[in-house]
């Protein structure tokens, strides 16, 4: 790629100049001709029979279409939906029925029962007044634990005692490995242990969920407008729910107001709304509301680990165990049950060099909104615990955290390094990474900080966090490379631009490599017609999954096209070398550009002369990569109040090559922020007597806002990956993999007397507050 051309296109993300201008095209912003919209009637209960419904006062009131109930999703299957999850005793995941509409039993706060159909949303919410529904209540219960108890009310007759599944963890030979550990405990000279609680949280996207569906009879098809992370993973769980070809359904994702995991398959709406666009013969449209989203879309974390590491005598980690109990809800959300189960033990043991792990977990039902990923999706959970533990380690063996660390740390010599969960890191030099962020974090000037701080009557404390997570998960993807003929050429993508800056980032990679502009190669994804394989915007894995598929796909274009440019330059294939845009005669100002022979491709093949023109997609599979880091965290609390103030964080991380700093940088910044928003004041709570949702809105469950987001600096460590050809690694989740145990570990540090060493997230004033009091006490 030319000097010029790089100047150019330098540091501009092409979508901003439509998105800052309002010209996105979200799910709301394109209504069909003779649209109808819908309103869902929701359970009041958090578990209760359903008795009767009664939609018959609804079906009177003014500009009502139709009212959809159970009894009207005859052939719809099961939306819960979820890879096989091994269990004890061959007792594997157990996987109720999730209804479209519920029909026999609420089970959960804000289940739908009822969809409203009318020519406006107003006229479809006033007759939703309007439809009766009895219900006989149940004892419900809320939290993972307590479910799991003796006595406790039983959800699903199929799983006893509440137990979804009793995984046993990622070793083949759990319980052999159980036992060579239980013997390293009780010899061990040190052992620290932890309880902990990541609690739950809701997405909260700019853009709530929404959808249009359409039906066209004369080709029995479905089409479906929808806010997605992937128009393809959407279409696939629609198929199998509604056991359709994919000919007969398609779905399109436009722009996309945020999505972190929660936007991935469908919800019980997307399929009602299918099911009432056929039987009314009417597009349906319907946009979720705040109070909605609190109360329907997946929720997430809510997962209880005890925790503990061995230590010898000198520090040296011997073993590590952990037990998680995570709560996924009245049903199996998708991927719900992976998240303290595998995703969670893939990123363990870290950084660290620890040759024994006994990881398991039990996943419960309650009668809760289900849980499934939401940025991080385990690797937080992991991360805190792990980071957790260490901190107190160096409490008891009074070793300094930082040198613990350094003295435990997988060195970059053990790469590829086998780790005892089954992975292998193919790449990372973590030493030099702790002591960059420690430098730009100025970790020697923090004692003077402390005293300066003291005298001021505040506390100040310093926290770490060595990260180390896994990008990827969905190892097949593909990417389409197309010359239309108007001198471009056309990008096309199975996943979805949710913010990442696909449209930037992937069109540059061609460019750099091709030496044509990148202004010269459009962006196009959400469109499941374009038949590309592959899966979702999720687990950091684009970038990994995409790049790969664009390399092949480049080498593919080059290899096809060479002898089309000898021909064209009446020379040996031999003597054609591709430069900057052109295929030029070695040694000769003889060329042609990639352009041309894209032209001459395509009418060779119109002709019969060739089976294939330069038009090219491709498919790939990827294995994981390993992104990681260290993150610091330094606060000042004021012991009188309990409020706290995060005066500096520092982020070094490791995500591979970066494909666009700027981008990288802001990925960053935006998951840093979603991990302060848990640590600092994000968290679901529900009724413990009734299941009712607390926290149901802004005024009950706090975000984070611009104030609350402390001065970073940053910088890249970068060693490349070696699972795909780009180097690349994921870096979207981070910064929240990250933060959540750099801050609760810096408030440890702060407040004296070891009154704070296990307080429980989020650290809010009031939290923070009595801690103070204990110390000084």
């Amino acid at each position: 790629m030319d000097a010029k051309i790089e100047h150019e296109e330098k540091h501009v993300r092409v979508e901003d100049n439509i998105l800052v201008r309002g010209l996105g095209r979200y799910a709301a912003d394109a209504p069909l001709p003779d649209q109808a919209h819908a309103f869902f009637v929701r359970s009041p209960h958090a578990f209760a029979k359903i008795l009767s419904v009664d939609v018959e006062p609804a079906l009177k009131a003014r500009g009502v279409i139709g009212v959809l109930t159970a009894k009207d999703m005859e052939g719809v299957g099961n939306l819960g939906r979820h890879p096989p999850v091994p269990g004890r005793g061959g007792r594997n995941l157990v996987l109720p029925h999730r209804p479209a509409l519920a029909g026999e039993r609420g089970m959960h706060i804000g289940e739908p029962v009822a969809m409203v159909v009318a020519e406006t949303f107003a006229a479809a919410q006033d007759a939703g007044e309007f439809v009766t529904v009895e219900y006989e209540e149940l004892t419900p219960v809320t939290d993972a634990r307590e479910a799991l108890r003796e006595g406790a009310p039983q959800i699903w007759p199929q799983a006893p005692g509440n137990l979804a599944v009793d995984w046993a963890g990622p070793n083949p030979d759990a319980d052999g490995n159980a036992k060579k550990i239980d013997e390293i405990f009780a010899s061990a000279k040190h052992v620290a242990r932890i309880t902990s609680f990541n609690q739950r949280m809701v997405g909260n996207c700019m853009e709530p969920r929404g959808a249009t569906a359409s039906y066209d009879a004369a080709t029995d098809s479905y089409l479906m407008r929808a806010c997605s992370q992937g128009a393809g993973a959407m279409r696939e769980g629609v198929m199998a729910i509604m056991n359709l070809p994919k000919e007969r359904i398609r779905i399109i994702t436009e722009d996309v107001g945020g999505a972190f995991g929660i936007k991935t398959g469908p919800y019980p709406e997307n399929i009602a709304l299918l099911v009432g666009a056929k039987k009314f013969g009417r597009p349906i449209h319907w946009m979720s509301t705040r109070s909605e989203v609190f109360l329907t879309d997946n929720q997430a974390r809510d997962i209880y680990s005890e925790t503990e590491l061995a230590l010898d005598e000198k520090g040296k980690f011997l073993a590590l165990r952990i037990r998680n109990v995570g709560n996924l809800g009245a049903y199996v959300g998708p991927v719900g049950a992976n998240i303290s189960t595998a995703n969670f033990a893939r990123c363990l043991p870290g950084m660290y060099d620890i040759k024994y792990m006994d990881v398991s977990a039990k996943c419960a039902f309650t009668n809760t909104i289900p849980t499934a990923p939401y940025r991080g999706a385990g690797r937080p959970e992991a991360s805190y615990v792990l980071e957790r533990v260490v901190d107190e380690a160096a409490r008891i063996t009074r070793i300094d955290p930082v040198k613990l660390r350094k003295r435990n740390m997988i060195k970059k010599s053990q790469m590829p390094y086998k780790t005892a969960v089954g992975t292998t890191y193919d790449s990372g030099d973590f030493e030099p990474i702790l002591d960059q962020a420690l430098e730009l974090a100025d970790y020697e000037g923090f004692k003077k900080r402390k005293r300066e701080t003291q005298k001021r009557g505040k506390y100040r404390g310093f926290g770490i966090c060595c990260l180390l997570e896994h990008s990827g998960g969905a190892p097949t993807e593909s990417a389409k490379l197309s010359f239309p003929g108007d001198g471009t050429l056309l990008l096309t993508l199975n996943v979805q631009n949710t913010g990442q800056g696909h449209a930037t980032v992937f069109p540059r990679v061609i460019a750099q490599t091709l030496g044509i502009p990148a202004s010269k190669i459009p962006h196009r994804n959400g469109d499941s017609s374009n038949e590309l394989p592959g899966y979702a915007s999720v687990g950091s894995r684009s970038a990994m999954t995409v790049g790969h598929s664009l390399v092949k796909a480049m080498d593919t274009i080059l290899e096809k096209g060479k002898p089309i440019a000898a021909t064209m330059l009446e020379t040996g294939e031999a003597d054609i070398v591709y430069r900057t845009g052109n295929f030029e005669v070695v040694g000769t100002d003889r060329r042609v550009t990639l352009f041309e022979v894209a032209t001459r491709a395509a009418d060779m093949k119109k002709r019969g002369e060739i089976a294939e023109d330069l038009d090219t997609k491709t498919t790939t599979e990827t294995p994981l990569a390993y992104p990681n880091g260290v993150h610091t965290a330094e606060v000042e609390i004021d012991p009188d109040t309990g409020r706290m103030s995060i005066v500096q964080y520092t982020a070094v991380d490791d995500c591979g090559r970066a494909l666009d700093h700027m981008i990288v940088q802001g990925q960053l910044h935006g998951s840093v922020a979603a991990g302060l928003g848990q640590v600092l004041m994000e968290n679901v709570v529900y009724d413990e007597g009734n299941g009712q949702l607390v926290t149901g809105s802004f005024m009950d469950y706090a975000m984070p806002r611009a104030d609350d987001i402390p001065p970073m600096r940053d910088a890249l460590y970068d060693v490349p990956a070696t699972t795909n050809p780009l180097g690349v690694k994921g870096v979207g989740e981070a910064g929240t993999t990250a933060a959540i145990s750099a801050v609760m570990n810096a408030i440890a540090d702060a407040i004296p007397n070891g009154a704070a060493d296990h307080m429980e997230m989020p650290a809010t004033a009031q939290r923070v507050w009595e801690a103070c009091q204990k110390a000084e006490a």
